[in-house]
């Protein structure tokens, strides 16, 4: 009989700087799959001690002693089972991305991550130097190679742990979600199986950190590229997979395959996992919110809910002289369903207070946008008061579509500390309502097939300023997630009009964006750790061919 290697996959939700806390996590898992799994081996997710991405905390002297302590902390309690755990490495004065393998007080493999990805929302390299060779370590006679993230992104870190022995590789990760970025991994490591005939265990994290999610997603792949072990995405678990050495090489036992959920699912659930996890890290004790009647606040009221429970949400409706009843009544109707307390405050006297101090300065002006921004600025304001006095955190509730055109107000219904839907197109924010309506109805239907409006004039509608979403959203997505010209964007079957018109509206809206609130990013591209677009820049869009 053949030897093998019990492996347990460690997919788990840490916490960036709190080390202290992470360690003991580590530990405890560590226990849990030696005593309860019986494995041979635990492989934590990238950088594990210290939470991913740390970002300038790895300038920090202080970080570095925590870390050191904490690895010498894990090595003591690393006895009966080999612990693979990432940390950032300080040798004079360079940082690695690293990781050791330890088991009863040795180290059996040590690890510096080769290549360090600086693009979209990675910038290693200001922090990081690379590593220059393979690490392969034993158990049970299979030979086990190790490579970190952005390692198994390009082909030779893999083909380094080949050559040096390797008959299996353990890849610990960082990486965040976007749409489509199971599909990519796997489809990125069927290459390099493709190319090194040995399998692979790929560990990966779940839970939020600022903007990014990590929707976990560990797999393990055989030798001819076929998936025999998946994890449910999002979910914190110790999963078990077995290694058989065989006359024709190491042969993974295959285990439960989670399937890859359908895309509003996965949004849906990614935004919960985030808006969770910045509450509860953060140390909030519950959020609070506009809830006006419309889609947007409706969805963001629900995935608060779904995070965090209903006892710890707070929604205020603040009704002004062009509030429709029907905003009324819906949004009044939700909080019903969900659960959650509901105030309710009129603006009028705050509103009329502020334009009669103003006449004395501004005199008689026609209405413009004026009283349009100060009436979503009497809102923030009562909004920012109750989040003061209670403690509770203030979520946005504006979406990609209105955030890349700049509909939406400054110190008004920006105002706030968290936007769960920030990346979500207004097409998307009608799809995830749609969804969570069918694992239990709590959005009112008329509020999703109702025209959108902001009701801050009489009869208002956003169709009054922006093109149907349908036209709007696909430009978007062409212009900031692929970086296309007006006429690429035209060759996708819209107008130079149009195009011309919205992306001009992208550009002189970035001072917006550079104030609004952190969002979770969900698609290839977010307003902010990857979307660097000058606020001041003379480049002008071709009117003309």
């Amino acid at each position: 009989m053949g030897q093998s290697v019990k492996v347990a996959l460690a997919q788990l939700d840490l916490a960036v700087g709190d080390v202290a806390g992470n360690t003991a996590k580590l530990i405890d898992y560590a226990s849990r799959a030696r005593d309860r799994l019986r494995a041979d081996l635990v492989v934590f997710p990238e950088l594990s001690i210290c939470g991913y991405p740390p970002e300038d905390l790895l300038l920090h002297t202080g970080l570095r002693h925590k870390v050191e302590n904490a690895l010498a902390e894990i090595r003591a309690a690393a006895n009966g089972i080999a612990v693979v755990v990432g940390f950032p490495e300080y040798v004079d004065d360079k940082i690695y991305n690293a990781c050791v393998v330890l088991r009863d007080g040795a180290v059996l493999a040590h690890y510096r991550k080769l290549l360090l990805p600086n693009y979209s929302v990675f910038d290693e390299k200001r922090y990081f130097t690379p590593g220059k060779q393979a690490a392969v370590f034993k158990i049970n006679g299979i030979r086990i190679g190790l490579n970190i993230c952005e390692d198994v992104w390009g082909a030779a870190p893999m083909q380094a742990s080949r050559s040096a022995g390797a008959e299996c590789v353990v890849v610990i990760n960082g990486s965040p979600f976007e749409l489509h970025s199971q599909s990519k991994r796997e489809t990125e490591m069927r290459r390099r199986i493709a190319d090194n005939q040995i399998p692979v265990v790929y560990v990966n994290m779940v839970g939020g950190q600022d903007e990014l999610v990590f929707d976990g997603g560990s797999f393990v792949m055989d030798s001819e590229g076929e998936v025999g072990f998946r994890a449910p995405s999002f979910d914190e678990g110790l999963h078990a997979v077995t290694l058989h050495a065989t006359s024709r090489g190491v042969e993974p036992e295959r285990g439960e395959c989670a399937n890859e959920p359908e895309t509003e699912a996965k949004v849906y659930k990614g935004l919960v996992t985030g808006t969770r996890d910045y509450i509860q890290k953060n140390g909030f004790p519950g959020v609070i919110l506009g809830l006006s009647g419309g889609i947007d606040s409706a969805l963001v009221a629900t995935i608060a809910c779904d995070a965090i429970g209903a006892d710890k949400v707070r929604a205020v409706m603040m009704p002004f002289r062009y509030t429709s009843t029907m905003s009324q009544e819906d949004a009044a109707k939700q909080a019903a369903s969900l659960g959650i307390r509901y105030d309710v405050i009129p603006i009028e006297p705050i509103y009329a207070a502020t334009i009669r101090q103003l006449d004395a300065v501004l005199g008689e002006r026609e209405a413009d946008s004026t009283e349009e921004n100060i009436q979503a600025r009497c809102r923030g304001m009562l909004l920012m008061a109750i989040s003061n006095k209670t403690g509770r955190m203030l979520l946005t509730t504006g979406n990609k579509s209105e955030m890349a055109v700049g509909y939406a107000t400054l110190y008004g219904d920006m105002a706030g500390g968290f936007a769960p839907i920030k990346d979500c197109t207004k097409t998307m924010v009608y799809r995830l309502a749609r969804y969570r309506n069918e694992l239990g109805a709590v959005i009112p239907e008329r509020v999703i097939t109702r025209e959108p409006s902001a009701e801050l004039r009489p009869d208002q509608k956003d169709s009054d300023s922006l093109p149907d979403y349908d036209v709007l959203d696909p430009i978007l997505e062409a212009f900031v997630v692929d970086d296309l010209s007006v006429a690429e964007i035209m060759a996708r079957g819209f107008d130079r009009d149009t195009v011309t018109r919205i992306l001009e509206m992208v550009k002189r809206n970035e001072y917006k964006r550079r104030q609004a609130p952190p969002g979770i990013r969900i698609s290839g591209r977010a307003f902010g750790r990857d979307w660097r677009y000058p606020i001041t820049s003379g480049y002008k869009f071709p009117l003309k061919d």
